[in-house]
């Protein structure tokens, strides 16, 4: 499967900095400062370039490490433990690539955050109790974990957990923003999808007015022209969620090109669906989640140090990417005889409160 999470280029969205200002502010004037260890299980151009915005937001006098995990995502420090090694940390120089370490202060609020998948079940079977932050994840990727692995709801740590995908909510509004007068939107889905689909469908309720979606389901490839057969005619505009049909660049284009045929557009969560074809997307960058991470970060290490019990009994406290930017093809545009305001209005749009 080749997934079409890509980076794009853009600005962060005005509420983002505003936030991103606020959290290092609140972390000067705690006067402490973050010792981070980040666990990295692949090394894609996402998950580098996400890595690399870390380590440039680290506060000075704040300790960085990073920790490259093994081939299967074995982290380094469990498989010494089982072994009985008994080594001192810094005698494995394999297990742990540090990048920036200063001696850690008495005052250091340490955190993890893991980068993807397998960091995050690396990180969630590690020992300890410091908060941990796992991002990187695709809804699904998240709800995979949180059925086989019980150490989520651990209760003496806090879990932070950053999707690398936009609300649903957010999606329906660039539909809104692009197709004021349209809201019967169209989905193919896989069964896997269903807690996609189920905050699809509570995000159509909840809008003023709802939106009419309709939705088949997909089991295989052969099922999935079936499928848009009998979506295409009671839709305004086609949605591409990040499943494994988004996640997959010859289902996706089976979607793009149904919408084309019929003239409808094709939304969708990636700029990669909007280079082959599709009208637009709400995106974030790995950059952009990186700076969203380190705040979510200082948010799950605060309610730690207080001891707080507001996350609903230690629920990991879940956020979606922030919509930072939006993209759109001018061409398919101009096809679709649709006249679209600029992305950067767009991408305010979004960023405003609804």
């Amino acid at each position: 499967m080749n997934p079409l999470f890509l980076r794009v280029a853009g600005c962060a969205r005005p509420a983002v900095r505003a936030l991103l200002a606020l959290g290092v502010a609140l972390a000067g004037g705690a006067a402490s400062a973050t010792s981070l260890t980040v666990l990295m299980g692949d090394d894609s151009a996402a998950a580098s370039e996400f890595v690399q915005q870390l380590r440039a937001d680290q506060e000075p006098g704040g300790r960085f490490e990073l920790v490259r995990l093994a081939p299967g995502g074995v982290d380094p420090q469990l498989a010494a433990d089982t072994a009985g090694a008994g080594a001192e940390p810094e005698r494995a120089a394999n297990a742990g690539v540090r990048t920036r370490s200063l001696r850690p202060a008495a005052a250091d609020t340490p955190l993890t955050m893991a980068v993807g998948p397998a960091a995050a079940r690396a990180a969630i079977e590690r020992p300890g109790q410091e908060p941990l932050v796992l991002t990187m994840l695709s809804r699904l990727d998240y709800e995979a974990l949180k059925a086989s692995n019980p150490a989520l709801k651990r209760g003496d740590r806090r879990v932070g957990v950053l999707l690398r995908d936009p609300a649903m909510a957010d999606q329906l509004a660039l539909i809104n923003a692009v197709l004021p007068q349209k809201h019967r939107v169209g989905v193919v889905a896989t069964p896997e999808s269903e807690p996609l689909v189920r905050e699809l469908q509570r995000a159509a309720q909840g809008a003023n007015p709802a939106w009419d979606l309709h939705v088949e389901y997909a089991p295989d490839a052969r099922s999935l022209a079936a499928a848009l057969r009998v979506v295409v005619p009671q839709s305004d505009a086609l949605m591409v969620l990040p499943d494994l049909i988004g996640d997959n660049q010859a289902a996706t284009l089976t979607v793009l090109r149904a919408g084309a045929s019929a003239g409808l557009p094709v939304f969708g969560a990636s700029e990669g669906l909007v280079r082959s074809g599709g009208l637009a997307a709400a995106v974030s960058t790995p950059s952009q989640l990186a700076q969203q991470a380190r705040l979510l970060g200082q948010k799950v290490a605060s309610a730690s140090s207080a001891g707080s019990s507001s996350n609903n009994s230690n629920a990991p406290w879940v956020e979606a990417a922030t919509p930072a930017t939006v993209r759109v093809n001018a061409t398919v545009a101009r096809g679709l005889g649709l006249r679209l305001p600029e992305e950067r209005e767009l991408t305010e749009r979004l960023a405003a409160p609804r």
